[in-house]
């Protein structure tokens, strides 16, 4: 099929119609290229525009605004956390002053109660050592009394024995006497 050319004669296209070289080069059809090359930048200009310009906008301004809201719940809950570490250092050092507290007031109940008992046994001791002082006392006084009982009756025998006669006044006396000093 052979195309007809009427016209003007191109230099761009040889006898039978087929171009010479690469069409983009040729001058005489920089125009029709010139016209269809802003048509299709206008056409993606306009798509762009409209469509896909707005859409990255608007994940742009979403990704935008969770970091915002991703780094202020970070600020608060570093805030939280810092609040959270200040309450359990001032609780910490509140039971440490209140155990404290606690262990002086046991150690003073303690104390007291071993003050207190000491107290006690030092009167218990006290009253069993006057007891044992006046049990004590009693056993001298008895065994004094029994002394002297067996030295009078131990000095009448003898004095029988030597064949003297006894007389209980003398022997008390005598007994008394050597008793003394």
């Amino acid at each position: 099929m052979a195309t007809e050319h009427t016209g003007a004669v191109s230099t761009c296209v040889d006898s039978h119609g087929s171009a010479i070289g690469m069409p983009q080069l040729c001058f005489d059809w920089f125009p029709n290229q010139i016209f269809w090359l802003v048509i299709t930048l206008v056409v993606v200009f306009l798509v762009l525009s409209r469509v896909a310009l707005p859409r990255i906008a608007a994940i742009l301004a979403e990704r935008q605004g969770t970091i915002t809201n991703d780094l202020a719940a970070a600020e608060d809950l570093k805030a939280k956390a810092l609040a959270a570490e200040e309450a359990y250092t001032k609780a910490l050092a509140e039971a440490r002053a209140e155990a404290q507290r606690i262990a002086g007031e046991a150690r003073a109940e303690i104390q007291a109660e071993l003050n207190e008992a000491i107290a006690k046994a030092d009167a218990e001791i006290a009253a069993k050592a006057a007891e044992s002082e006046k049990a004590i006392a009693e056993i001298r006084a008895g065994a004094l009394e029994s002394i002297e009982a067996v030295a009078k009756d131990t000095a009448g025998e003898l004095v029988n024995v030597l064949g003297g006669q006894a007389d209980d006044a003398t022997v008390a006396g005598a007994v008394e006497a050597r008793m003394k000093g």
